[in-house]
């Protein structure tokens, strides 16, 4: 089976979304010059961000948009670019959680807030530069969902009130509930931990589908769906198994957080074990481990000086505990009934196969 990077490539999808981005960042460069040219930056920074996405969302939505019967114009631009705001929807959450979670990189560049930081301390300008490199990363995701609601509306100027109405309510309930998932996973991290591992993985559970399985993977199935005129049963079988396959995309980006190649994920090795991720994984070593594993795991979590060799030590000991494992058997589990789900579904060709192909593809992925 292909890598879901090659996927995307499908009846030019990314090309399709990529030209919509381009024309969406060209016409903000051109507002934000004639505003003032200090503020330009905000276009570099946002093209900065949109040139690593892998399009996977876009591509959920236009092939929903074609397994329930989309086919030809205006639909497919209508699909594209419902995209295209699902990935400036997307630039925006990475901008604000870069800073929320002190993140140095993104996908294997400086994160937004360094680049800032760094920039007003090579001008030598006045204040606190991590001050400043924050609040231009916040104000930069902020614009991001500006460009986001702005495109959903080109999206949806030609369509019926009725498909309208529901893409629209469809991608606010998307941001209502990511917001309340970033609050319950920036709440998880104060919140006590350790003492009970089945409370701490359900809190981890209830973050993943809330922050990253809806947008992931069931809204951008839903508003594809939507965009075709599916009634409310084929909605209803869209959730059925797009968030279970969005629970499993996340899980196994907890993973590659800890064990991934970075040079395939762009992050450093163990970079969440430094940024202390309350993640599934954890919760599951800690309710498994030996009392050695358990402390050594708990003190890491959150240490940023962790070093490589350190690093190496909680990978064993999570490996030890056989939460590694578990993870792998959650990932199965949610990914098998998702995709029998989906099989099972009336969908149309050759929207389907390619849902199929990509869903195999959020799960198997090594980046």
């Amino acid at each position: 089976m292909p890598p879901a990077a090659v996927l995307v490539d499908q009846e030019d999808v990314r090309r399709g979304v990529d030209g919509v981005l381009r024309a969406t960042l060209d016409a903000e460069r051109e507002r934000l010059r004639d505003v003032s040219p200090d503020a330009e930056t905000l276009a570099d920074s946002l093209d900065a961000m949109l040139s690593g996405g892998k399009r996977l969302r876009a591509a959920l939505c236009y092939w929903s948009w074609r397994a329930h019967g989309g086919d030809g114009e205006p639909g497919r631009s209508a699909a594209l670019t419902v995209g295209a705001a699902l990935e400036l929807f997307q630039a925006a959450a990475l901008f604000h959680d870069d800073v929320m979670d002190a993140s140095a990189t993104r996908r294997g560049l400086p994160a937004a807030h360094v680049v800032h930081t760094a920039r007003h301390r090579e001008h030598g300008w006045s204040g606190d530069a991590a001050r400043y490199g924050e609040s231009v990363a916040i104000l930069l995701g902020d614009l991001a969902l500006v460009l986001a609601g702005r495109a959903l509306g080109r999206a949806t100027a030609h369509l019926d009130r009725a498909t309208t109405d529901l893409v629209r309510d469809l991608f606010d309930d998307m941001e209502l509930a990511v917001t309340t998932g970033q609050f319950l996973d920036v709440h998880a991290q104060a919140v006590a931990w350790g003492a009970d591992p089945a409370a701490d993985e359900e809190r981890a559970r209830t973050v993943i589908r809330a922050k990253t399985a809806r947008y992931s993977v069931e809204h951008p199935l839903l508003l594809g769906a939507a965009l075709a005129g599916a009634d409310a049963g084929a909605l209803a079988a869209a959730s059925s198994y797009g968030l279970p396959l969005g629970e499993a995309f996340q899980l196994r980006d907890d993973l590659l957080g800890v064990f991934g190649d970075p040079a395939r994920t762009g992050k450093p090795a163990g970079d969440d074990l430094r940024e202390g991720k309350r993640t599934v994984l954890v919760a599951r070593a800690l309710a498994s481990a030996s009392d050695d594993d358990r402390e050594l795991v708990q003190s890491a979590l959150g240490r940023a000086d962790l070093t490589a060799g350190e690093v190496d030590g909680v990978r064993e000991s999570l490996v030890r505990s056989g939460a590694v494992a578990a993870i792998e058997s959650l990932i199965d589990e949610l990914a098998d009934g998702a995709l029998a789900s989906l099989e099972s579904d009336a969908l149309v060709e050759p929207g389907r196969a390619m849902l199929l192909a990509l869903a195999r593809g959020l799960v198997e992925r090594d980046a």
